[in-house]
């Protein structure tokens, strides 16, 4: 014991050997120890070279045209890919002075500020606190890793993942591809992903290169932490930090003293618009698309290996379709052109009346006034405004009763309604079971509800927030609307929230689609006025056809009873009753035509088709003696049978198709006789090319050629006049609906059939005279004009000089009227035109 005393308080030398030993074990355990430290992180879960060089994002998939452009792309979030050129030089400048003023000069890790983020980050757990993580490390915690706990030993070993993962970033990319990378990956919140839709979304549609030096500062100063620095809930808050981006500018000699002191009192000049996923063409079809594509891959023969079926927003995939996008191109272009021009008229046509309380004491089939107010009622419950009251009045008394019930009751405010009309006017409840609006368990829940001591408390908040409502919708108030008064089609007025709503449901909207007929493919999809603002499709939409359902009458005639369309029929009353042929009606049906009158003069098959004359269709169904015939004959051309009423008020068009459907049938016309089944998506790919679904061409004969060809005559003749500038052979047929609710026009020519609906999505957006309503004023000017100018477009390469298909011998039905009866097929008696569509188009029951 006394020599070690000895040694360690008198021999000095002991100590410095100590000393000397332990300074060399140190000088070299750290940096071995920190060598193997990185050598073993480099064995877990850091990202390999191949995921370096592809980052693993959720995979966008394209949908490609027939040329193989780009459509459009299906993803899960609102993100565009920008390069570092189209950033502008504001963002760069922002960026680099606020989050790494040293980029240009490290590697990946700044050690001048490690110690700083040594202790902010790794100990403090201030992940947001910027500063010392450079924007390369910001970029591998975004791509490749994760949130930890509040452990500081995990907190310690994410920090030098990042480490590692941004020095092996800069090493694969350049200084400014790591910066699109960064910005590109960051989520600026408010469904803005990305630094391109940040700009739009924030700042009304400009791209980043378009952002101003105060604009740029404030994106960057959301990079801190964009919840905390959102501009939409805390513009104060966001202001003071844009101005320390500011700062942190002139600091970097990136703007002067000067601009700093104009910038910095200007306000955010804040214009939030969120941004949807409908840039490009044909956005309403891409929006079918996706609910065809998610049908297809949940059946069996196209799931994944592992049994799940493909997400079309995250697994990469590749969509083929056969739309031609310069043909849509044009399609949009003149749809816009016509629908603005008939818009026009439609404000003119109504101004100072009201289409919610219009009446027309001599219709039979217009929507009743009460009902037209429910619907609009109806309208203004599902804004976001209406939503926006009922959250914070409503929902709150809603919740507490639903947790003592243990059952939401109220889906919607119509039930709560209900409640309060059956306290007023006992009885409301037992009639709504009556007529199967609700059932008696639902009837109960309702009572249970007016029992609890809480009833008295939903009343009052029903009160206050139908009260609220009814000032507030009646208060002018700064919105955007719908406009084609510009390019962006939209533009900011003074309107109340009510008068936006009757608005918006007074633009009228179109529904068209082209088909090749000899292939099936679609080649362009206009499904409504503007996707923006109205994401209905109308291509896919049940609407009544009125007259472009008559050539399904006149084909089966002329194909089973070998008539000729030189045929004479007088125009008169036709009726067909009980006991007729096998119609099997209850009661007599005798349609008129669309004046209310017969003309009793003759008239050939050619006119009744061209002028949509009611009574010769009735006298054609009634020759046939069922309306089998007709519903056989469509059923082959691609319309399901069940959906083809079995009366015969079917002969004036009393049926619900989508444009789709009736246009894939007017195919048959254009395909000698022969149908096939319309297609838009012709393959599916993986990630890796592998082919997961391709389509099967479906066709079978519905006409005989021979009927075909006379059909095709016929529908020549009734489209003369107005199609002023389409070259080639060209034929169609108008429709119109009971009250002008659907305006309609199937044109046909030997390369593209092109169906067309317009019309308001409410039955009583209308026009009130048939002049305005008829399918030639609504639908029929822009088949002219696209097709005009498809055919006028060189890239199209549109063959004019192709006529229609004309069976080999003799057709074996006389078309020369002349040599049948010595009439004139084109003329009444007295030798005057009929106008093109006067007998209407209206089913008549």
């Amino acid at each position: 014991m006394s020599k070690l005393k000895s040694f360690l308080f008198s021999d000095t030398t002991g100590w410095r050997r100590l000393a000397l030993n332990l300074v060399w074990f140190f000088a070299f355990a750290i940096p071995i120890g920190i060598v193997l430290l990185f050598v073993g992180l480099s064995f877990t879960d850091l990202p390999s070279v191949t995921e370096l060089e592809n980052p693993k994002n959720n995979e966008a998939s394209p949908v490609l045209a027939s040329d193989g452009s780009v459509l459009g792309r299906y993803f899960v979030e609102n993100r565009v890919m920008v390069d570092f050129k189209d950033l502008g030089p504001h963002l760069e400048a922002a960026l680099v002075s606020t989050e790494d003023e040293r980029y240009y000069d490290h590697s990946g890790i700044d050690w001048q500020s490690l110690p700083r983020v040594v202790i902010k980050t790794a100990i403090l757990g201030q992940e947001s606190s910027g500063g010392g993580s450079t924007i390369s490390q910001q970029l591998a915690k975004l791509l490749f890793t994760k949130q930890v706990s509040a452990n500081l030993m995990e907190r310690g070993f994410q920090k030098l993942k990042e480490w590692i993962i941004a020095v092996r970033l800069e090493r694969k990319y350049t200084k400014e591809e790591i910066i699109a990378m960064y910005l590109n990956r960051y989520d600026f919140i408010n469904g803005a992903q990305g630094i391109r839709a940040a700009a739009e979304n924030y700042f009304d549609g400009k791209r980043p290169d378009e952002l101003t030096v105060e604009q740029a500062a404030m994106l960057i100063g959301m990079l801190k932490n964009a919840s905390f620095y959102n501009p939409l809930q805390y513009p104060e808050r966001v202001t003071q930090r844009r101005n320390q981006v500011l700062v942190q500018m002139v600091r970097n000699n990136r703007i002067s003293r000067t601009e700093y002191d104009s910038l910095s009192a200007l306000p955010l000049g804040i214009s939030f618009t969120r941004q949807q996923h409908d840039d490009g063409l044909a956005p309403y079809f891409r929006m079918v698309l996706a609910k065809e594509a998610k049908q297809i891959l949940s059946q069996e023969p196209y799931l994944k290996s592992d049994g799940q079926p493909y997400d079309i927003y995250r697994d990469g995939l590749t969509f083929y379709t056969t739309i031609d996008p310069e043909m849509q191109r044009i399609a949009e272009e003149q749809a816009r052109v016509h629908m603005q021009a008939l818009q026009k008229e439609f404000f003119r046509h109504w101004k100072n009346l009201d289409p919610w309380t219009y009446t027309n004491p001599g219709s039979e089939t217009e929507v009743r006034v009460e009902r037209r107010r429910e619907s609009l009622e109806n309208a203004v419950r599902q804004s976001d405004r209406y939503q926006a009251y009922r959250g914070s009045i409503l929902i709150p008394v809603i919740d507490r009763i639903s947790e003592r019930m243990e059952f939401r009751f109220s889906r919607n405010d119509r039930e709560i309604q209900r409640m309060v009309e059956e306290e007023e006017n006992p009885g409301v409840i037992t009639e709504a079971v009556r007529t199967n609006m609700i059932s008696e368990d639902f009837a109960a829940k309702h009572r249970q509800v007016m029992n609890l001591e809480e009833w008295s408390d939903l009343k009052a908040a029903w009160e206050k927030l139908q009260s609220t409502v009814r000032s507030e919708f009646d208060k002018e108030t700064n919105m955007r609307v719908f406009t084609y008064d510009n390019d962006r089609m939209q533009t900011d007025t003074l309107m109340t929230p009510l008068d936006s709503i009757r608005y918006h449901k007074m633009i009228l909207q179109i529904g068209s689609i082209s088909v090749e007929p000899s292939t099936g493919f679609v080649r362009t999809w206009i499904g409504g006025s503007n996707f923006k603002w109205f994401k209905f499709d109308h291509v896919t939409t049940k609407r009544q056809v009125g007259s472009t359902f008559k050539p399904f009458v006149y084909a089966a005639s002329i194909d089973l009873r070998g008539i000729t369309p030189c045929l004479r029929v007088l125009d008169q009353p036709v009726t067909i009753g009980p006991g007729d042929g096998n119609f099997h009606l209850q009661k007599e049906w005798t349609p008129r035509n669309s004046n209310g009158g017969y003309s009793y003069q003759d008239f050939t098959l050619y006119q009744g088709l061209k002028n949509s004359v009611n009574s010769i269709s009735a006298y054609l169904m009634k020759e046939l003696a069922s309306t089998e015939p007709v519903r056989n004959m469509v059923a082959n051309m691609g319309i399901p049978k069940e959906q083809i009423p079995d009366a015969p008020s079917i002969a004036l068009g009393s049926v619900d198709l989508t444009v789709q459907q009736l246009t894939g049938a007017y195919t048959t016309f254009g395909n000698n006789g022969v149908f096939i089944r319309p297609v838009f998506l012709t393959r599916i790919e993986d990630r890796t090319g592998r082919v997961i679904y391709e389509y099967l061409p479906e066709e079978q004969p519905a006409i005989s050629p021979q009927a075909n060809y006379v059909m095709v005559n016929m529908l020549s003749r009734a489209s003369v006049g107005n199609l002023g500038g389409v070259k080639g052979p060209v034929g169609g047929k108008t429709g119109t609906t009971n009250d002008q609710t659907d305006g309609w026009y199937m044109g046909i020519t030997p390369e593209l059939i092109v169906g067309t609906w317009v019309g308001g999505d409410d039955r009583w957006i209308r026009f009130r005279s048939l002049a305005l309503g008829a399918g030639s004023n609504m639908a029929k000017p822009f088949f002219r004009r696209f097709v005009s100018a498809a055919q006028d477009n060189e890239t199209i390469a549109w063959d004019t000089q192709k006529d229609w298909i004309k069976p080999a011998g003799e057709v074996g039905i006389e078309m020369n009227c002349d040599a049948y009866n010595g009439g004139n097929d084109d003329l009444f008696e007295d030798g005057q035109l009929l106008p093109d569509d006067p007998f209407g188009n209206s089913p008549d029951f």
